[in-house]
């Protein structure tokens, strides 16, 4: 191998070095922003644990929780991290405080589920959530839920009898329960 031919390989083996170390610090901070979206998820779905381990024994199951506006849910955010339990992460001390901040700074916003409700009374067709969320953020732009919260919010409406799930193919749109269909 002659010395030329000898620099052409290391040179090509630099460049691949420098093209592999790129790609994987560009695949780390994919990864990075994933997790932190998963660790987003996990404190809204430990928030919405701690709601149903709460309501879990509620005596009129046609109230739901989220009715309930005036009772002091604030108590149970306002827990230091030292008081908080072993499994709760980061993310959710981010969030409680966070809640804590919403809490003290606006008065009364309303709930994703009754906006929700708001934007599907208003349409006689069926709506996919992707429309629903799009629809949300052009008239509440101070609201920002994923697509994922805003399926979940949708399913969890369903299950508790006030909107219907209609499948067409692979779609899955949502309609408001008439009042006379839902007794």
């Amino acid at each position: 191998m002659t010395s030329q031919s000898a620099a052409t390989l290391r040179s090509r083996l630099v460049e691949q070095a420098a093209s592999d170390l790129e790609e994987n610090r560009r695949r780390q901070q994919e990864l990075t922003a994933g997790i932190t979206v998963l660790q987003q998820e996990e404190a809204l779905l430990t928030d919405i644990l701690n709601l149903a381990e709460r309501y879990k024994g509620f005596a009129d199951p046609s109230r739901l929780p989220e009715q309930l506006q005036n009772e002091p849910v604030v108590a149970q955010v306002k827990r230091t991290p030292a008081e908080a339990s072993g499994r709760q992460s980061a993310g959710t001390t981010r969030a409680s405080n966070g809640a804590k901040a919403g809490a003290k700074g606006k008065s009364h916003r309303p709930l994703l589920s009754d906006l929700l409700m708001e934007l599907l009374g208003k349409h006689d067709e069926p709506r996919l959530a992707k429309e629903l969320r799009d629809e949300l953020l052009e008239k509440h732009p101070d609201r920002n839920p994923t697509p994922q919260v805003v399926r979940n919010t949708l399913e969890s409406l369903v299950a508790k009898g006030r909107i219907q799930r209609h499948k067409q193919q692979r779609s899955v749109m949502y309609t408001v329960v008439e009042p006379d269909s839902a007794g």
